[in-house]
């Protein structure tokens, strides 16, 4: 068992080392990825990088090697928190950002002094003494209590970000990215949370087995980070939108806006930009000639209905239309929404319920 676990976490040490070439030394993705997921999968690689030197015993047996591992734990949380941060407002990095890492190289230069320069008689006389475990189990909680926290401020943000995201996006995949990614930070946590009680309350021989699968849960947060990066690597770069500024010190008359409800509706018909399955607000506002906010005030006063609404009242309507064709015998339902631009059956399925009051399949036997 404890072999296989010294495997996954050489693996995942070794993933994080090819994630971090692959952002810091490749030109084309250092300039657009976002850099708090390089510097979190950093974080992650020192992490690692302790466990690693301690097990393979490069420079022998000694114990000081694993306090490597500590310099990561007052960064995680922080770096959780800007990367979901930035990664949902759009945001690049900002100076004033560096205030979340204080509490890191604070929490840093007291490892070095406290364990890493003291001499061996030091570190033992303190042993002795029970000084040495009070002060890692102060620490611990310190890391702990600092992780939560950023977490929580983690998920509020993401929790704002889903409550606004049908005013700015037609597409839901960093809803679902995030809330995977947070929910697989969470369970980390959970763990580290348990083992801190068991550390506290249990014996020591069950805390020793059981602090193995923090490890495991670093390796697992790296694989969880290449495998998005493979099937979705525009989550971890931050794009800028270009808006028309064309209106964007006006202010629209009713006339306007009934003039420009009547050039939407027909641009919809006619270009059908609804069929991209990402189309942002801006995108959709920029085609009119309009600002952003504008064309939130023209949906919400001569529409009705949200952004998200409103796209996805488009592609119902062309889903149907292709339902009626020769493609329904070709492909499922959901082959027939992703041709309508949909790209999550959940959000088709919830969409198609919202207008038509009834499931697609429900609806066409009732047309037959």
């Amino acid at each position: 068992m404890q072999t296989l676990l010294n495997q996954l976490v050489y693996f995942g040490f070794f993933q994080s080392l090819f994630l971090l070439g692959v952002y810091l030394f490749s030109a084309k993705n250092r300039k657009n990825v976002n850099g708090y997921i390089a510097f979190l999968i950093l974080v992650l690689f020192i992490g690692l990088l302790g466990r690693v030197l301690y097990i393979s015993k490069l420079f022998g047996d000694n114990f000081r090697l694993i306090t490597v591992s500590e310099f990561a734990i007052l960064l995680f949380g922080a770096t959780v928190f800007l990367f979901t941060k930035s990664s949902l407002t759009n945001q690049r990095f900002m100076v004033r950002d560096l205030v979340h890492y204080i509490p890191g190289l604070a929490y840093i230069l007291f490892v070095v002094f406290y364990f890493m320069i003291p001499s061996d008689e030091v570190i033992v006389a303190r042993i002795q003494r029970g000084e040495l475990y009070t002060v890692v189990d102060i620490l611990v909680g310190i890391g702990l209590t600092f992780n939560c926290t950023y977490w929580v401020l983690s998920l509020r943000q993401f929790l704002s970000f889903k409550n606004n995201l049908k005013n700015e996006f037609s597409y839901t995949i960093k809803t679902q990215f995030f809330f995977n990614f947070l929910i697989a930070v969470g369970v980390c946590l959970l763990v580290w949370v348990s083992m801190y009680f068991i550390s506290l309350l249990g014996p020591e021989s069950l805390e020793r087995e059981t602090r193995k699968f923090i490890w495991l849960g670093i390796a697992f947060i790296i694989l969880f980070i290449a495998y998005y990066g493979m099937i979705a690597p525009e989550l971890y770069r931050i794009e800028s939108l270009n808006l028309s500024q064309k209106y964007s010190q006006s202010k629209l008359s009713h006339k306007d806006l009934d003039h420009l409800k009547t050039q939407l509706e027909r641009m919809m018909m006619a270009k059908k930009p609804y069929l991209k399955t990402k189309l942002m607000k801006a995108e959709l506002a920029t085609m009119l000639g309009i600002s952003n906010p504008e064309l939130a005030r023209l949906l919400n006063e001569r529409i009705g209905m949200n952004f998200f609404d409103f796209v996805n009242y488009y592609r119902i309507k062309e889903f149907i239309d292709i339902a009626k064709t020769d493609k329904a015998k070709e492909l499922t339902f959901f082959g027939l929404a992703q041709e309508a631009g949909f790209n999550s059956k959940t959000t088709f399925n919830k969409a198609f319920r919202s207008l038509m009051g009834t499931s697609p399949s429900a609806y066409f036997s009732k047309e037959l």
